[in-house]
């Protein structure tokens, strides 16, 4: 199994080693809030629903209401629990009927990077950067390398690089991708 270092947490990191729908909630989450509390939110879900692992139909098929209480228990899951709870919902429906609820078949048995980031992007509440970003995540972590996934992942593939998830490995590197955040968001404000 792969030894991550998202959330900082090992049993989180554990869960999103093992699961894969549980790695692709973990990446939807990760907007607007820190990142390891993003990838700690599958294993939030998983122990508040009592189980091991997240099942992509049973999280479709569980009560709206019900699911976003779950994620707005204390402390949330998202600082958006609400509407969160309605993209994990999208996105575990999408999973259940278009990959017999297997997360892994997304990326297990893409041709290329091209179609890989393809099928990301498809995925509800995934766009153009959130499906490169999953892209490297894939094949610098799992060792998921089609053919052509670096240029899939644009800048993110790039080896070496300290500008996403996808290049954190300790927590040296946390801080280094955070600080190239910094910088990003700097520059953009001009």
């Amino acid at each position: 199994m792969v030894d991550l270092y998202l959330s900082g947490d090992p049993d989180a990191d554990e869960l999103l080693a093992r699961d894969p729908f549980a790695l692709l909630v973990g990446m939807l989450l990760d907007q607007q809030i820190p990142m390891e509390w993003a990838f700690t939110g599958p294993a939030t879900i998983a122990a508040r629903m009592g189980v091991d692992r997240l099942d992509p139909a049973a999280i479709a098929d569980h009560d709206a209401e019900k699911f976003s209480a779950l994620l707005a228990e204390k402390p949330a899951v998202h600082r958006f629990p609400a509407s969160m709870a309605g993209r994990v919902q999208a996105l575990a429906a999408h999973v259940a009927a278009n990959w017999d609820g297997d997360a892994s078949r997304i990326w297990n048995d893409a041709p290329t990077g091209a179609e890989l980031l393809a099928r990301l992007k498809a995925l509800p509440g995934y766009g153009e950067q959130k499906a490169r970003i999953m892209v490297a995540l894939l094949g610098k972590r799992f060792d998921v390398c089609p053919d052509g996934w670096r240029e899939a992942a644009g800048p993110y593939g790039e080896e070496g690089s300290t500008r996403s998830i996808a290049d954190v490995v300790d927590a040296d590197s946390l801080a280094q991708v955070r600080a190239f955040k910094r910088e990003a968001k700097r520059r953009a404000k001009g």
